[in-house]
């Protein structure tokens, strides 16, 4: 399984919105510039999350996004099944039950079930505050 960019981006667009979650809007080419993205790159990504009502936006004057939710409650593995549409490593564990005509013989499906449970345990466990929280702690730390 490897992360699009577009999944990697959407990630350092909502954590850039949860760290300057100020109570005004933040103007899209302000996220680009900091993020070192291009502006129409993100402007892909946001009816991607737009959708999902994972931001609100305000047209106009002073106008752009901000996280609808506060940052603890936005997690690293549902942004990636938005982006990315599956977690999955293989292709047939993107159905339940297993869309393959041979998972009951299948000896590697443990395997990949394993994997998989491995790898949503753990992107479902980290939010985007968490990822803040490691930031400053990390930029706290001093000898």
């Amino acid at each position: 399984m490897k992360i699009s960019t577009k999944g990697r981006y959407a990630i350092r667009m909502l954590l850039d919105l949860a760290q300057h979650n100020a109570d005004d809007y933040v103007a899209l080419k302000d996220i680009a510039e900091r993020q070192g993205i291009s502006k129409k790159y993100l402007e892909q990504i946001v009816p991607i999350l737009n959708r999902s009502d994972i931001l609100t936006t305000n047209r106009g004057y002073k106008g752009g996004y901000k996280l609808a939710k506060p940052a603890s409650q936005y997690k690293i593995g549902d942004i990636l099944r938005l982006t990315e549409g599956s977690l999955a490593p293989v292709a047939c564990l993107d159905f339940d039950p297993v869309g393959c005509e041979r998972s009951v013989d299948c000896a590697t499906l443990p395997i990949w079930k394993g994997l998989y449970n491995v790898i949503t345990n753990y992107l479902d466990g980290i939010t985007l505050q968490d990822i803040i929280d490691m930031q400053q702690s990390a930029d706290d730390y001093v000898i």
